[in-house]
């Protein structure tokens, strides 16, 4: 289903929107294990963001070649509108399961 979001799939967008312009696949796999005390490899991330991609949820683009990447060029990813209401579809569920929800979190 093109408008589901798995919750890695989530946690990716959610990171690429924060990064903005600078997100590419080594600062979004850097954030994602800082920010989420994840692990993962690159080829697991480049899967979900092909996937992400295919599903109308980003755009990518290439930079510029640098001479510090031997002249290779970034491949810099987007978050399109449908991604941002997706995601605003996900915080809107997950906000009234939570506020619906009978569980005492600081309870111990």
């Amino acid at each position: 289903m093109k408008g589901y979001l798995g919750e890695f799939e989530e946690l990716v967008l959610l990171t690429i929107a924060n990064l903005a312009e600078d997100a590419y696949g080594t600062t979004i796999l850097e954030m994602i294990e800082q920010q989420a005390n994840r692990k993962m490899s690159l080829g697991a991330l480049h899967s979900t963001l092909t996937r992400l991609e295919e599903k109308g949820f980003l755009v990518s683009y290439l930079g510029e070649p640098t001479a510090k990447r031997g002249g290779r060029r970034k491949r810099y990813f987007e978050i399109t509108q449908s991604a941002k209401e997706a995601l605003s579809n996900m915080k809107s569920l997950r906000d009234e399961l939570w506020q619906n929800s009978k569980i005492n979190l600081s309870a111990g």
